[in-house]
C-alpha cells in the first residue's frame, strides 16, 4: 500500500509540473510573451514547490529521474522501488503533456513542441550538458540539505522549487533549464520532437550523481538503508 501510494505521488506531481511547466511555455507563445521569462520560470518553480510540499511525506517528492537516481545512489531507496519511481515519472510527464496538447491553443503548441526545452544554437553539446548538470547539482543539493535532512524542515517543497526559479532565470533561454528527464521526455514523446534529449538525460543524471556523492560522502552522511 505504501509503495502504490507513493507511485501515485509521483505521478500526479510529475504529471503537474509537466502541465503547468510546457503549458506556460505554449501559453507564453500563444500570448505574444505576455508570461515571459519571468512568468515561466515563476509558473514552473510554484507547481515544483507546491507539489514536492503535498507529497513530501509520502513519496519524497522527487517527480525527476535524476532526483530518484541521486537518492538510489545515496542508498535512501531500493532499486527496485527507484524503477518503479523512474517509469510513473515517465508517464506521468506523458499524461501532462498530451494534456497540453488537448487543451492549448494548437498553433502556439505545434510551435513551441508543447514545451520541449531547446538548446540554444550557439551553445555546444557539452556546453548545454555541463550547464544542466550544474544547475541539477543544485537541485539536488536542496533536496539531500532539505528534504532528506533528519528534521526535514517545513518549507522543504518550497525551497527546492526555488532552484527551478533561478535555474529558468539563469539558463531558460540557453537550454530551457529542465533539469529533469521527464521534463524533456513528455512534451517530446508527444511532439515526437526528440532534440537534444540526450543533454536532458545525460547532464541532469550527471549533476544528481555528483550532489549524491557530496551529499552521502562529505557534506551530510546519511545513514544507508
Amino acid at each position: 500500500m505504501h509503495l502504490t501510494r507513493a507511485l501515485t505521488a509521483e505521478f500526479l506531481g510529475t504529471f503537474a509540473l509537466v502541465f503547468i511547466g510546457a503549458g506556460a511555455v505554449v501559453t507564453d507563445n500563444a500570448s505574444g510573451g505576455q508570461l515571459g521569462l519571468v512568468g515561466v520560470a515563476l509558473a514552473h518553480a510554484i507547481v515544483f514547490s507546491v507539489m514536492v510540499t503535498v507529497a513530501l511525506r509520502i513519496s519524497g517528492g522527487h517527480f525527476n529521474p535524476a532526483v530518484t537516481s541521486a537518492v538510489w545512489l545515496a542508498g535512501r531507496i531500493r532499486g527496485r522501488d527507484a524503477v518503479l519511481y523512474v517509469a510513473i515519472q515517465l508517464i506521468g510527464a506523458m499524461a501532462g503533456a498530451l494534456l497540453v496538447k488537448a487543451l492549448f491553443p494548437m498553433g502556439a503548441g505545434m510551435v513551441t513542441a508543447y514545451g520541449v526545452p531547446r538548446v540554444a544554437s550557439d551553445l555546444s553539446f557539452l556546453q548545454a550538458l555541463v550547464l544542466e548538470a550544474v544547475l541539477t547539482l543544485f537541485l539536488v543539493s536542496t533536496v539531500f540539505g532539505t528534504a532528506l535532512a533528519p528534521e526535514a524542515p517545513a518549507f522543504s517543497g518550497f525551497a527546492i522549487g526555488l532552484v527551478l526559479l533561478f535555474a529558468i532565470l539563469t539558463a531558460g533561454p540557453l537550454t530551457g533549464a529542465a533539469l529533469n528527464p521527464a521534463r524533456a521526455f513528455g512534451p517530446a514523446v508527444v511532439a515526437n520532437d526528440w532534440n537534444a534529449q540526450l543533454v536532458y538525460w545525460a547532464g541532469p543524471l550527471l549533476g544528481g550523481a555528483v550532489a549524491s556523492l557530496l551529499w552521502s560522502r562529505i557534506l551530510r552522511p546519511i545513514p544507508r538503508s
